[in-house]
């Protein structure tokens, strides 16, 4: 039995776990990505958990950007512990949660997202056995992917049922968002059924410059890809993000007036507003397991 057929098994078995145990158990997956770096995926990320943690969500940041700390600088954190300590080291899905403000759980994914594809069996069991127990910690969990169009990060989207797309009015930050829709709509494990992309308009002028950038890539998307994508909304150019983040403090907390955290805490209020039956969320869970699985193929 070669190792993408030991984890189906694994998996299966947990499913069947899973059924005998009361709903609510899993928490709601949602993964945000960009085509490329600097359109403001991960502020958004971060802004998007704090706003969520203050309507009353229990919300865990993973930071799966392999090399990069950009989530954890954003929330002035420095955590002890990461995925891979999780993994290798015998420590507890609690040991690698860092709470920042608002009681945001963050989970730095260091060199344990580029390590997985490397797990024995045992480990898989292990690794997969502990997100089971995040899935119960957490309301909502936000998984900052890297930016563009890698196997990890196309990884990621494809295993996701609920995507966050991050562009700008740039015209090669539409080229590499359409990008690495096309990539997403070649993978083999990407389901048109199972995954709907949101996208957010950041730094843009006004909700008509939101709008028409959504159709720019829209009219594109629908023409030649078989992907759902939505518009989620958008998040005027504003200076004091630039400040905030200089300062380390999300724009939320320390310009909650700006017209940045108005439309941030507008995006916050459509997810909740959009939130699935609990019964039909798939888990932090179920993501890696797929993605891993992803993984074994390769």
């Amino acid at each position: 039995m070669d190792q993408a057929e030991g984890l189906r098994n694994i998996i299966k078995k947990k499913d069947t776990q899973r059924a005998r145990q009361p709903v609510g158990q899993t928490a709601r997956v949602i993964t945000v990505t960009s085509g490329k770096g600097g359109v403001g995926k991960s502020s958004i990320s971060v802004n998007l958990a704090i706003a969520l943690s203050q309507r009353g969500r229990r919300v865990v940041v993973l930071d799966a950007d392999f090399g990069l700390a950009n989530v954890e600088i954003m929330l002035g954190i420095h955590p002890e512990y990461n995925l891979a300590d999780l993994m290798f080291h015998g420590r507890s899905i609690t040991d690698i949660i860092t709470y920042g403000p608002e009681n945001v759980g963050f989970i730095s994914g260091g060199s344990g997202i580029e390590e997985m594809a490397n797990l024995t069996r045992e480990q898989v069991f292990h690794l997969i056995h502990k997100l089971g127990e995040l899935d119960r910690l957490a309301d909502v969990i936000i998984v900052d992917t890297g930016a563009g169009i890698g196997n990890t990060v196309l990884e990621f989207v494809a295993a996701s049922s609920e995507v966050l797309l991050v562009t700008t009015p740039e015209p090669t930050s539409i080229t590499d968002a359409y990008a690495l829709l096309k990539s997403l709509n070649r993978c083999s494990s990407y389901s048109s059924g199972q995954t709907v992309v949101k996208m957010i308009a950041n730094q843009v002028r006004d909700s008509q410059d939101a709008n028409e950038l959504f159709k720019k890539i829209g009219v594109v998307v629908n023409k030649f890809l078989d992907i759902k994508i939505e518009y989620l909304g958008g998040v005027p150019y504003d200076p004091n993000m630039s400040r905030a983040v200089i300062r380390q403090e999300p724009i939320v907390l320390s310009a909650p007036r700006s017209v940045t955290a108005r439309a941030l805490n507008g995006l916050a209020d459509k997810l909740v507003s959009r939130e699935r039956r609990v019964g039909q969320r798939p888990g932090i869970m179920q993501l890696f397991s797929s993605v891993m699985q992803t993984k074994f193929k390769r």
